[in-house]
């Protein structure tokens, strides 16, 4: 099993930016992907951008070129990180990070909500 906490969400001001991060724990080495999806009210849930293990990186089009994901994969620990940049209303979400793992399992944080607004 793998043990996913988002932390980094809050309020800022349309143009703003945030870094989201993602600590994964438990069954690390077992990981293929990691990614973050997003939730505004009323929408479904939706890919915001992922990462794999050898580094290849997947971006929805509405966040192309405003957002970058990254990954620490240092010894015996496994963060990935949302950097936020440019910020719109239409950005506002509950921000989930997800783990894929190469046995086709995946596991869900519990969220953290970014509210951009002025």
């Amino acid at each position: 099993q793998v043990q996913l906490v988002e932390s980094g969400g809050g309020l800022v001001q349309p143009g703003g930016s945030l870094r989201l991060s993602c600590a994964a724990s438990g069954s690390i080495f077992s990981i293929y992907a990691m990614g973050w999806y997003r939730q505004a009210p009323g929408k479904q849930r939706e890919l915001v951008a992922a990462i794999t293990s050898g580094g290849s990186t997947n971006y929805a089009d509405s966040v192309k070129g405003r957002f970058t994901i990254s990954r620490d994969n240092a010894k015996n620990t496994n963060t990935v990180y949302l950097q936020m940049n440019s910020l719109k209303p239409e950005d506002t979400a509950v921000y989930y990070c997800n783990a894929l793992l190469v046995d086709g399992m995946d596991y869900w944080g519990k969220g953290t909500l970014v509210t951009v607004s002025s």
